[in-house]
């Protein structure tokens, strides 16, 4: 089972729907949530881009996306 990191910040409307259609396509366990204020170097690489979605091979898929896009990027 993949898991798929979600680059996010609090307060980011964006970052709440980028959220729910991640959670339509995988399980609770395979999201892991990084809040990029928690570390300075996340802070300046995704300040502008978020919400960004990374896989465990480091490709991203940053907003906008849809339900469509998502999914080709998880198969």
């Amino acid at each position: 089972m993949d898991k798929y990191t979600l680059y996010h910040t609090e307060g980011c409307h964006l970052c709440e729907q980028a959220l729910a259609l991640l959670s339509v396509q995988l399980r609770s366990e395979q999201i892991i949530l990084r809040d990029i204020v928690e570390e300075h170097h996340l802070v300046e690489k995704y300040q502008f881009t978020i919400p960004v979605v990374a896989n465990k091979n480091n490709q991203e898929l940053g907003w906008p996306f849809d339900e469509q896009k998502l999914k080709e990027f998880i198969n």
